[in-house]
């Protein structure tokens, strides 16, 4: 039976937008799937997908004003603000000043009633002042993001930017359905070529074209039609620095593709472990 994904299937693979790192906190135990050879864990697939798609329900019930996208990075600042230019929500880039949340004698002071962060470690400062001033947050979180004040975990990858780029084209995609300001998703012609382009890149998909799905490789379409090994994986927990990893078997039995189709991701992983070190190196 076909899951019924937002997108693809094979979309969400080719972003490795279920490649985790090479740490894993006890707070993400729940959405892990399992541990690579390589010592990469692997992100739910399924879990993935029903939280992008509640996250943008819940940011519907708010009037773009009212909700604030926060992203440090260059990656998860570039799709932002693609996402901004779409929904009309405002976008913080770059350093978190301390007190914009907390300090109304400021002058760039906010007073957001719903947030949106990008990586709980870099934007820490931004989730501990929304955790004071009870302000819900929603979270895109690593394998190695502590979710502490995080209202709402979206388990991904939050550092590639492929994966940031497929994220908040799904978000903006839900947002606007949730809003009323588009009745299907054939009415949503933003590209997601847009979203992963950098500022002032031409995107090659047309403008008025809906984004079309990313066409797998031979080896994910063979990885899809092969048989699930999800009856070998039931109730096997790997383990990793002494800490068991949580699995049930309907979460097999969405991530089994993902587990075979690995290879066919392996550019997108292979960024994704070089940018890990490369923060870990700059932290």
């Amino acid at each position: 039976m076909a899951e019924n994904f937002l997108i693809k299937q094979e979309t969400y693979l080719e972003a490795g937008i279920h490649i985790g790192t090479k740490l894993k906190v006890v707070d993400m135990n729940p959405f892990i799937y399992r541990i690579r050879n390589d010592g990469l864990y692997v992100l739910d697939l399924r879990k993935i997908d029903e939280r992008i798609r509640m996250a943008g329900k819940l940011l519907a019930k708010y009037e773009p004003g009212e909700v604030m996208v926060v992203a440090s990075r260059t990656y998860s600042g570039n799709a932002a603000s693609v996402f901004s230019a779409v929904t009309g929500i405002k976008v913080f880039q770059g350093r978190f000043i301390p007190g914009i949340l907390t300090n109304v004698a400021r002058a760039d002071f906010m007073e957001p009633k719903i947030l949106l962060i990008c990586d709980p470690r870099s934007e820490r400062q931004a989730v501990t002042e929304a955790g004071t001033m009870g302000i819900p947050i929603v979270g895109l979180c690593d394998s190695d993001n502590i979710t502490t004040f995080v209202d709402w975990v979206i388990p991904c990858n939050n550092k590639g930017r492929r994966s940031l780029a497929l994220i908040f084209y799904l978000l903006a995609r839900e947002y606007l359905m949730g809003r009323g300001k588009i009745a299907s998703y054939d009415e949503f012609t933003k590209p997601l070529a847009a979203f992963e382009a950098e500022p002032g890149e031409e995107v090659a998909v047309a403008e008025g074209a809906a984004a079309p799905a990313a066409v797998a490789d031979e080896s994910v379409k063979a990885a899809i039609q092969e048989p699930s090994d999800a009856a070998h994986l039931e109730g096997h927990s790997p383990k990793a620095s002494g800490e068991k990893v949580a699995e049930a078997p309907a979460e097999a039995a969405a991530t089994a593709p993902a587990e075979k189709a690995e290879e066919a991701a392996a550019p997108s992983e292979e960024k994704h472990a070089h940018a890990h070190k490369k923060k870990e190196k700059e932290e």
